[in-house]
C-alpha cells in the first residue's frame, strides 16, 4: 500500500478502502486486516481516524475482532436452506439433521453444537405455541448451528415432557440424524410444520455470539411440529444473521387441492 502523504486521509476514504477490497474479493473471508499502526503510516491518518474506520467496517458486517489475530474479514456467504432438508431427515437411523445436510450440499464445514437439555417451566410465549399451560414443565433443547468455529444459527426448542422421554430428547448429547428423525424412529411421525419469519434487531448476547455488527439485523424463525392429529411436538426459534441465511421454500402448492 502506497505511502499517502499530505492532508491526513478520514475515515470513511480508509473504510472505502478496505471495502472494495472485501467486496471484489482481494480480501477472503478470515484474511487479517494490517495493524492499524501500518495504515496511519500508509493514509497519513491518526490511529483515532483509523480506529473509527475499522468500526465503521465492523459496524457494516464486514469485519469482526478476533482475539489474538485483530480485525478480520467477516465471512458473509450464504447459507442455502431449503425446507425440503426437513422432509429429508424424517427417516430415522440418518447421520445428518437439517443443517448439517444443508451445508454439505454446498461443501460447507457445517455442524451442530449442543447443550445439555434443561427442564424448565415454560414462558406464556412458549406455552401457548406448546399448547401448554404457562409454568408447565418441558424440555428445552438449546443448539448453536456452526460453520467451522463460527456460530451461524442461535436454536432454541421446547419439547412436551412425553414428547421428550420418548424420542430420548431428553438425554444430553447430539442426536445423531436429526430431531425429526429420532422423533418418527420413536413412531411420533411429525406431519406438518408451520414457519413464521420476522426480521428484527439482535440483542448484545446475540450479536456477540453471531459476530455481527451494528448495522446487521437477525432473522428469527419460529417452527410449529405436529402429528397428524394436530397435537404439537416442537416449538423451534431459530436466530441467524440476516445476511448469511438464505431460507428456501419450493415446489409449495398453489391453488384448490384436490380431496
Amino acid at each position: 500500500m502506497a505511502r499517502r502523504k499530505g492532508r491526513e486521509g478520514g475515515y470513511e476514504q480508509i473504510a472505502a478502502h478496505f471495502r472494495s477490497k472485501i467486496e471484489n474479493g482481494e480480501l477472503a473471508p478470515g484474511s487479517p486486516l494490517p495493524s492499524m499502526r501500518t495504515v496511519c503510516e500508509s493514509f497519513g491518518a491518526t490511529i483515532t481516524t483509523v480506529n473509527r474506520a475499522y468500526r465503521l467496517l465492523q459496524s457494516e458486517g464486514l469485519t469482526q475482532s478476533k482475539p489474538g489475530v485483530g480485525t478480520v474479514v467477516r465471512d458473509q456467504r450464504r447459507v442455502r436452506v431449503p425446507f425440503s432438508t426437513y422432509g429429508e431427515s424424517l427417516a430415522p437411523g440418518g447421520s445428518r439433521g437439517p443443517w448439517e445436510r444443508a451445508t454439505a450440499a454446498q461443501g460447507l464445514d457445517g455442524r451442530m453444537v449442543v447443550q445439555a437439555p434443561e427442564h424448565e417451566e415454560v414462558a406464556p410465549d412458549v406455552a401457548g405455541a406448546l399448547g401448554v399451560e404457562p409454568g408447565t414443565t418441558v424440555v428445552r433443547r438449546r443448539r448453536r448451528a456452526m460453520i467451522g468455529d463460527e456460530v451461524v444459527q442461535i436454536q432454541d426448542a421446547w419439547y412436551p415432557l412425553d414428547v421428550a422421554e420418548t424420542a430420548g430428547l431428553d438425554s444430553p448429547g447430539k442426536i445423531v440424524g436429526g430431531i425429526l428423525g429420532a422423533m418418527t424412529g420413536a413412531g411420533l411421525l411429525p406431519a406438518t410444520a408451520d414457519h413464521k419469519v420476522t426480521a428484527w434487531v439482535p440483542t448484545s448476547e446475540q450479536t456477540a455470539e453471531l459476530s455481527l455488527g451494528a448495522r446487521v439485523s437477525v432473522l428469527v424463525v419460529e417452527r410449529v411440529t405436529r402429528d397428524d392429529s394436530g397435537r404439537v411436538l416442537e416449538v423451534a426459534r431459530i436466530t441467524g444473521a440476516a445476511d448469511r441465511l438464505e431460507l428456501v421454500y419450493e415446489g409449495l402448492p398453489l391453488g384448490p387441492q384436490r380431496p
